[in-house]
C-alpha cells in the first residue's frame, strides 16, 4: 500500500503540472540499468548538478571563543567545531516536462520495487506518457552530507512562494528571450522536488525549438541560493522529438 500511495502521489504531481544522435541510441527505458537513470537525471540534456561548495569548513575550531557573539548562521558550527573538510551542496536541476526525465524516475521507483514490478510500470505509464503541451516543468532536489546545509536549503525550498520568485526566476534562450515563472510548488512526498512551471507557448509558439541553440534556468530561491543551469537545446532531441 506505501508503494502504491508513492506512485499516486508521483502520478498526481504530474497531473497538477500538465493540465544528439547518442540520445536517439538510448535503449528502452524499460532497460535501464539504475546508473543509466541516474545519468539521465543527473548528468544529461535534460538534467544537471549545480554544486555549491562551502570552504569554511575545512577550518577546524575545536571550540567557540565565549567572547565573540556567534552569527546565527554559524553558531551550530561554532559550537561544534568545523568538520575539517569542505562541504558541498549538490542540486540537481532537471526538465520534469521532457520523456526522459520521468522515464529516469520511474526506471528507479521499478528497480528499487523489483517484487511490485508489474504493478507499478502498470501505474506509472501515465507518468512516464502524460504529454506537456501548454508548460514547462523543470524540477529541483538538493543533497549534502551535512545535515545543517541540508535543512537550511529544505527551509529555503519549503517557505519560497510564487510571488516572490516570479520576478527572479526565468527561462532564458541564447537570442536574450525569457519568460517568467507562472507556478511555484514546494517539495512534496512525491520525491520530485521542487517544481518551477512555465508557460510553453510564447506568441502562440513553443519557446524552444532546434534553433534556439540553448536555455539557461535561472532562479533566486533565497538570498543564499541561486540556481543557474544552461542546456544545450540541440541535444534534448529524444526519439526525433525535442522533449524539454
Amino acid at each position: 500500500m506505501r508503494n502504491l500511495k508513492f506512485v499516486l502521489l508521483l502520478i498526481g504531481a504530474a497531473a497538477a503540472i500538465a493540465g544528439t544522435n547518442d540520445q536517439k541510441k538510448l535503449k528502452p527505458w524499460e532497460e535501464w540499468s539504475k546508473k543509466d537513470a541516474e545519468a539521465i537525471l543527473n548528468d544529461s540534456p535534460w538534467g544537471q548538478t549545480q554544486t555549491e561548495t562551502d570552504l569554511s569548513e575545512m577550518f577546524f575550531r575545536p571550540q567557540a571563543d565565549p567572547n565573540v557573539a556567534p552569527h546565527a548562521a554559524n553558531a551550530n558550527r561554532d559550537q561544534q567545531g568545523a568538520t575539517n573538510q569542505a562541504t558541498a551542496v549538490k542540486y540537481r536541476i532537471r526538465f520534469l516536462s521532457a520523456k526522459p526525465v520521468r522515464e529516469a524516475f520511474a526506471r528507479i521507483i521499478i528497480l528499487d520495487h523489483p517484487d511490485s514490478r508489474a504493478q507499478l510500470t502498470a501505474n506509472l505509464n501515465d507518468f512516464v506518457n502524460r504529454k506537456f503541451d501548454e508548460w514547462i516543468a523543470v524540477a529541483v532536489t538538493f543533497e549534502s552530507r551535512d545535515q545543517r546545509f541540508l535543512n537550511a536549503a529544505a527551509q529555503a525550498f519549503d517557505s519560497a512562494v510564487a510571488a516572490t520568485l516570479k520576478n527572479k526566476t526565468y527561462l532564458q534562450r541564447a537570442d536574450g528571450k525569457r519568460i517568467f515563472l507562472e507556478i511555484y510548488q514546494a517539495p512534496s512526498p512525491d520525491g520530485l522536488g521542487a517544481k518551477f512551471i512555465f508557460r510553453r507557448l510564447v506568441d502562440e509558439r513553443p519557446f524552444l525549438n532546434l534553433e534556439s541553440k540553448e536555455v539557461r534556468f535561472v532562479s533566486e530561491v533565497s538570498k543564499n541560493i541561486t540556481l543557474n543551469m544552461r542546456f544545450k537545446v540541440a541535444d534534448m532531441v529524444y526519439g526525433e522529438q525535442l522533449e524539454y
